[in-house]
C-alpha cells in the first residue's frame, strides 16, 4: 500500500453528484409540500412542547413550590436541564468553528445541523434559570450589569452572573456564526423560488448576495472571524457553568476538576445529540451520499475519547475523594455509588463509560442502525451524569435530621418533556424552512469543484 493510500482522505460523498443534483436534493425538503410523516412528527412534538407551557404557567402563577425542590435540594430538575441543554449546544460550534480552522473538510456534511441544535439548545437551557428565579418579570432584572436607583448592582463574584455573560455571548455568536454560514444558501433559494413571496423573503434574508469575487472575501473574511471568536467559548461556557458547583463548599462539588470536565462531557454529549438526530435526517431526505458511514465513523471517535475522557473523571473523583482524607468527601461520592441514588449513578456509568466501548468495533461504528441504541444510552446516561452531581450531593448534607429524598412532581416532567418538545419542533422547523447541509460548501467540496477531480484536502 503506497503512503498516498493511506494519506488519503475519506470520501465526503458516496457518489459524484452535479451542481444541480446537489442544489435539487438539498433544497428538496424545503421546496416540497410537507409530508404526512412531518406532519405527525411535528404534531407530536407541538403537543410535548404544550406541556412546557402548562408547567411554565403553575410555576409562574403557583410558585416553583410546584416543583420537587425540598430543604435541602434546593436545586432539582431545573438546573440539571440547564447544565445538560448547554452541554448539548457545545458541539455545533465544535464541528462549525474548530473543525474549520483545523481544516476538516468532512465537518461541511453536518455543520449546519449541529449549528442549528446549538441554538435552539441554548434557547431551553435560558428557560430553566430564568423561571428558576420564581418572578422574572422582576428578578430578571437583576441579572444585568445595570444599578438600580439605590446603586446597588448585581454581585459580579457570583459564577450565576457569569451563565449570564457566558451564555448569552455564547448564544449571540453562535448565532451570527450561523446566520453567516447561511446567507450564500439563501441567496441560492432565492434564485431558485418561484412564488414572489418566498423570493422577497430569501431575498431580504440573503442581504442582497450577489456571489461576487469581493462578496466572498468578505464572507470567508467575516466567517473565520467568528469561528475564531466561538473557539474559545466551547472551553469558556461550561468552564463557567461548572463554576456554579466548583466555587461552593458543598462535598461532591468543591473540585477542581469540573471546569476540564464539564467540558469534555459537553463534546461528548454533544456529538450524541448532533448523531441521534442526523441519522434520522440522512435517512428522512434521502441524504446517505451526503451524509455518509465515514461522518458516522468519525463523529463515533469523538464520542469514544470524550467517552474515555469522562470515565477518567469520574475515576478521578472517586479517587481524590479517598486520598483527600476528607470523611464528608468520601461519604458524598459513597453516598453516589451505594446510597437511595446509586441507581442513577451506576445508570449514569454505565451509559457513559460500558456502552460506548462497543464503538471500538469498526462493524458497529459503521452501521447507523447498530449505533443507533448506543447513542441513545449516551443522551440519558448524560442527563443523569447532571443529575447525580445536583441531586446526590445536596440530598444529604451535614445534618442527618434535614436529610430527604428528592422526587420530581408532575410540573417538574412537564417542564423536562417540554423542553425536548421546543427542541425538537424547532429542529422539524428548521428542516423545513432552510438546508440542513451547506450548498455552499458541498459544492466546494465536491469532486467536480477539483480541477484534477480529487477530493478536496
Amino acid at each position: 500500500m503506497s503512503v498516498d493510500t493511506i494519506l488519503r482522505p475519506a470520501p465526503l460523498t458516496t457518489r459524484e453528484v452535479s451542481f444541480q443534483e446537489l442544489d435539487n436534493d438539498i433544497n428538496r425538503p424545503l421546496e416540497s409540500f410537507p409530508t404526512f410523516r412531518w406532519w405527525i412528527a411535528i404534531s407530536i412534538t407541538s403537543g410535548m412542547a404544550t406541556l412546557f407551557l402548562v408547567g411554565i404557567y403553575y410555576t409562574v402563577f403557583y410558585g416553583i413550590g410546584t416543583w420537587g425542590n425540598n430543604n435541602p435540594v434546593g436545586w432539582g430538575f431545573a438546573i440539571v436541564n440547564f447544565v445538560f441543554w448547554i452541554g448539548i449546544g457545545h458541539a455545533g460550534t465544535l464541528i462549525s468553528a474548530i473543525l474549520f480552522l483545523l481544516r476538516q473538510a468532512w465537518r461541511t456534511a453536518i455543520a449546519r445541523f449541529a449549528e442549528a441544535m446549538t441554538i435552539f439548545a441554548v434557547i431551553c437551557a435560558l428557560q430553566f434559570p430564568l423561571f428558576h428565579t420564581g418572578r422574572p418579570w422582576l428578578a430578571a432584572f437583576w441579572l444585568l450589569p445595570l444599578p438600580n436607583h439605590n446603586d446597588i448592582w448585581v454581585n459580579f463574584r457570583s459564577p450565576l452572573l457569569w451563565d449570564v455573560f457566558a451564555v448569552s455571548t455564547y448564544g449571540l455568536v453562535s448565532f451570527m456564526f450561523w446566520y453567516t454560514g447561511l446567507v450564500p444558501d439563501f441567496a441560492t433559494i432565492r434564485d431558485r423560488a418561484k412564488h414572489p413571496i418566498r423570493k422577497m423573503a430569501y431575498g431580504i434574508l440573503s442581504l442582497g448576495w450577489t456571489g461576487s469575487h469581493r462578496a466572498w472575501q468578505h464572507y470567508e473574511k467575516a466567517y473565520l472571524l467568528f469561528a475564531g471568536f466561538a473557539t474559545p467559548l466551547v472551553l469558556s461556557v461550561h468552564s463557567v457553568v461548572s463554576f456554579d458547583f466548583a466555587v461552593s463548599v458543598i462535598p461532591g462539588w468543591h473540585t477542581t476538576i469540573f471546569p476540564p470536565y464539564f467540558v469534555a462531557g459537553a463534546i461528548f454529549s454533544g456529538f450524541g445529540m448532533v448523531a441521534t438526530l442526523i441519522i434520522i435526517m440522512r435517512k428522512m431526505f434521502k441524504l446517505e451520499y451526503l451524509v455518509t458511514d465515514d461522518h458516522l465513523e468519525l463523529m463515533n471517535k469523538v464520542i469514544i475519547t470524550t467517552s474515555m475522557m469522562v470515565g477518567f473523571a469520574y475515576i478521578t473523583e472517586l479517587f481524590i475523594a479517598w486520598y483527600s482524607g476528607v470523611a464528608y468527601e468520601r461519604y458524598a461520592f459513597m453516598n453516589r455509588a451505594v446510597g437511595p441514588y446509586a441507581w442513577a449513578y451506576w445508570t449514569m456509568f454505565s451509559c457513559n463509560v460500558i456502552f460506548p466501548q462497543l464503538l471500538w468495533f469498526k462493524k458497529i461504528r459503521r452501521s447507523a442502525l447498530l449505533m443507533y441504541p448506543i447513542i441513545i444510552l449516551i443522551n440519558v446516561g448524560m442527563w443523569f451524569e447532571r443529575f447525580v452531581i445536583v441531586v446526590s450531593s445536596l440530598h444529604r448534607d451535614y445534618l442527618p435530621s434535614s436529610w430527604d429524598y428528592f422526587t420530581p412532581t408532575i410540573i417538574d416532567w412537564f417542564l423536562f418533556i417540554g423542553s425536548f418538545g421546543i427542541f425538537l419542533t424547532l429542529m422539524l422547523l428548521f428542516c423545513r424552512f432552510l438546508p440542513t447541509i451547506s450548498i455552499a460548501e458541498a459544492k466546494a467540496f465536491s469532486p467536480g469543484a477539483q480541477p484534477s477531480g480529487a477530493h478536496h484536502e
